[in-house]
């Protein structure tokens, strides 16, 4: 089960009773949804620390503005656009562009350093420093729907309806980033596309 599929569960549990007035469900839904509002916002902004203030004013939102959500969409389509808007609120107020790669170059690194295998740690920061590499490449709707799709585990329907696209251009979409990405790594490391033919 994937963790949107989770959370929409979870949600459909807990928001009635959270719009209702009951303040344990609003905490618990509050809390269920932090990690994937920070996720979705990390992917928006490039920078965890910007991430970090759009899931608190999202979170914010959510508690104060639960009543507008009128079950029309998926609760998660829901809470995913509303963390998009308040993250390109947040870029129009910095006048920042994206750094995806970069943050997740960082995060990787920042998780082998407590490693005690140089070998490993050495390898982790090549992979780290390409993924940085390649992710900057991609425009931004690839590298969107490439999250969306590959990383947090959506359905191309399910893309295609957070990022109000038709699932044909979600197809697209995902179809460049992959192959960008694969041949990217195949000039890198030659072996690896013969390893896939062999």
């Amino acid at each position: 089960m994937s963790d949107t599929t989770s959370l929409e569960a979870v949600a459909a549990d807990l928001v009635p009773r959270a719009a209702r007035g009951d303040a344990e469900a609003l905490d618990r839904l509050l809390g269920r949804c932090r990690p994937s509002v920070y996720r979705w916002a990390l992917v928006q902004t490039g920078d965890a620390a910007d991430a970090e203030d759009v899931a608190q004013e999202v979170l914010v939102r959510l508690h104060t503005s639960l009543h507008r959500f009128a079950g029309r969409s998926r609760f998660t389509t829901w809470l995913y656009q509303v963390t998009r808007n308040e993250a390109s609120n947040l870029r129009r107020r910095l006048g920042r562009r994206l750094h995806l790669a970069a943050a997740l170059a960082r995060e990787a690194q920042a998780g082998t350093e407590a490693r005690d295998d140089p070998a490993g740690r050495v390898h982790a920061e090549r992979v780290a420093a390409l993924a940085e590499q390649l992710l900057h490449g991609l425009p931004p709707r690839q590298r969107e729907v490439f999250h969306l799709a590959d990383l947090e585990g959506c359905t191309l329907g399910e893309v295609a309806e957070r990022l109000g696209m038709s699932p044909v251009t979600a197809r697209v979409h995902l179809f460049h980033a992959r192959r960008a990405l694969r041949t990217g790594i195949v000039e890198r490391w030659p072996e690896m596309a013969a390893r896939e033919d062999g």
